[in-house]
């Protein structure tokens, strides 16, 4: 059974900083590329940023570019965002998914995933 697990979700004041993890299990994870969504209240959820299995392809959504950077860790099936320069905006719940790409990413910020965690919630008070 595949399992998505999030933490280092908390409250912070704007301009501070957080590390999300997403410990992976029950799946081959270098077959994976993975990927942060986040879901501010009363939105839809919104891609934040995908690593390729190899961690040599990244993309961004615009509005975090230069401020967060993904990154993965084979060894420890693990894959972590980390945010700086927090903003009001970035407020949300932040969910890890998980996409079968063994090779490449192809699909770029418009992958189509197959595994969801339940999600660790970021606040960012002003």
């Amino acid at each position: 059974q595949v399992q998505l697990v999030e933490s280092g979700g908390g409250l912070v004041q704007a301009g501070g900083s957080l590390r999300l993890s997403c410990a992976a299990s029950g799946l081959t994870f270098t077959n994976y590329a993975m990927g942060w969504f986040r879901q501010a209240p009363g939105k839809e959820r919104e891609f934040v940023a995908v690593i390729s299995w190899a961690g040599s392809m990244t993309y961004y959504e615009d509005s975090v570019k230069g401020r967060f950077t993904i990154s993965r860790d084979n060894d420890k099936n693990a894959v972590y965002l980390q945010m700086n320069s927090l903003k009001p905006e970035d407020t949300g719940v932040y969910y890890c998914a998980a996409t079968y790409v063994p090779y490449g990413l192809g699909c770029g910020k418009h992958c189509e995933y197959d595994y969801w965690g339940q999600g660790t919630q970021v606040s960012v008070s002003s």
